[in-house]
């Protein structure tokens, strides 16, 4: 059952997306993007500029990053090569990783092996001086669960990027489609590092993105960092480019009530979190439809 009405989300989701920055229904700050392009540079300055400020301080820079948007990988490691800023006191947390059926890691050569399409893109174009330590990148995997537990509360987490999915998900956290054990708000905030099933709809929704919807090739299972770990940092930035996937999660995210059927929302509570989106993903085709009559 949703925590609100058919007709409240209809009232959210036919907000034309010029509107929403300066919104004043907002429950989470929100700005937007022309596009995928603009949003890469501004993900890559942003972060380039957070571990420039903690190289010039003396201190770690500990942050949770995902695989994704792709649109940012090029711009930060060309940014860091050409302004010779060095990633040797950046710890990385990797949020999630994709399993096959028995909770196995994938082939990094799988297009969905988050750790292979991170090493190709994310860590091997920086210059090697420069570079991201081996013990600084901490992948997450079925064997280490523990481990990154623990290491994520020995020290404060500085800044936590990622996205959202169909579903308002982050990292991971999926809404808990589970009929005979389904989980209140308290719990999803307070969810940890975990080896979990996927859930139906995101299958779907990665097999209709990246396969031509063929859901035989999408990992059935995943690990993931919880709620409470990823939204533990001082700072927390999502962003998405991937238009009509993420437009309701967004809407219910920027105006809903707290529910654990859009995990996103949770940002709501965050002293310091910010929710990025291109005007592609900002839009919304209900607003295309004015005609429709909700049943209350």
């Amino acid at each position: 059952m949703s925590d609100f009405t058919k007709r409240e989300l209809y009232g959210w989701c036919r907000i034309p997306a010029e509107e929403l920055e300066a919104n004043p229904q907002l429950k989470v700050p929100f700005r937007i993007c022309r596009d995928r392009r603009a949003m890469g540079g501004l993900m890559a300055d942003e972060l380039v500029k957070e571990i420039d400020l903690a190289n010039r301080e003396g201190r770690q820079f500990r942050a949770i990053i995902p695989c994704g948007p792709a649109c940012w990988y090029e711009p930060f490691t060309n940014l860091v090569n050409q302004k010779n800023v060095s990633l040797r006191n950046f710890i990385v947390f990797h949020m999630d990783e994709c399993l096959d059926w028995q909770g196995r890691e994938l082939s990094r050569r799988h297009p969905y092996s988050f750790r292979g399409f991170m090493e190709e893109h994310f860590y091997a174009p920086v210059r090697k001086e420069l570079s991201v330590p081996e013990a600084n990148r901490k992948w997450l995997m079925p064997a280490n669960i523990e481990e990154i537990r623990k290491t994520i509360r020995e020290a404060p987490i500085d800044l936590t990027y990622g996205g959202w999915g169909q579903d308002g998900h982050l990292a991971y956290n999926q809404t808990r489609r589970e009929p005979f054990s389904p989980i209140t708000l308290d719990e999803l905030r307070a969810s940890t590092v975990r080896l979990q099933n996927n859930n139906i709809d995101t299958i779907i929704a990665l097999a209709q993105r990246s396969f031509g919807a063929a859901y035989q090739f999408v990992p059935p299972m995943s690990v993931t960092l919880g709620i409470s770990e990823c939204l533990s940092a001082r700072k927390v930035r999502v962003f998405s480019d991937t238009g009509a996937w993420k437009q309701t999660a967004l809407r219910v995210a920027l105006f809903g009530p707290l529910t654990a059927e859009y995990p996103l929302t949770l940002l709501q509570e965050h002293p310091d979190a910010l929710i990025t989106a291109t005007l592609e993903t900002a839009r919304h085709p209900v607003s295309l439809h004015p005609e429709w009559e909700l049943v209350p």
